[in-house]
């Protein structure tokens, strides 16, 4: 490896969310321009704002988690296999974080919520639907409690990236 290689490189110690621990590794250019994009991605969405009990509609951020699948394949795709699939890379970060993280929610949610869609009476508002499902605090109670892991998430992500939050 070359001078101006090994200069690229630097060593990142993260917080991985959902209960992955912690890792380490050499991030270079590649993953850290990955990591930006991904933070990028993740910070603008609804899903990792916190959403107050009167606001928004879960389907909305249902909808936007769901987003996040095709943004990081896409992400990744362009990054290329210099972004790593291993727990010690950006790339297997991120594939950590879908398939054990928004995939099990979104899996359990997403159709539980979808049933009780379908229910809804004609000159009913979806919002005012939303919230007569007797679900409805529950799945933002676990929402709140998927957004603390997503911050972590997030905030791995900055610290690869170099950005300071």
């Amino acid at each position: 490896m070359s001078k101006s290689n090994l200069a690229k490189l630097k060593t990142v110690t993260v917080s991985l969310p959902f209960g992955l621990g912690s890792a380490e590794w050499e991030a270079d250019s590649t993953q850290s321009r990955a990591a930006w994009a991904l933070y990028v991605e993740l910070m603008t969405r609804v899903a990792v704002q916190e959403l107050a009990i009167d606001a928004g509609l879960v389907r909305e951020v249902l909808n936007s988690l769901y987003t996040l699948f095709g943004t990081t394949r896409e992400i990744l795709r362009e990054a290329g296999p210099n972004v790593g699939a291993s727990r010690e890379s950006v790339g297997g970060l991120a594939i950590a974080v879908l398939n054990q993280g928004l995939r099990p929610f979104l899996t359990k949610w997403h159709p539980m919520l979808q049933v009780w869609e379908a229910q809804r009476p004609e000159k009913t508002s979806p919002k005012e639907h939303e919230q007569q499902w007797t679900e409805e605090p529950k799945l933002r109670q676990e929402l709140s409690k998927l957004r603390a892991e997503l911050e972590v998430y997030a905030q791995a992500l900055a610290k690869v990236a170099g950005v300071e939050v």
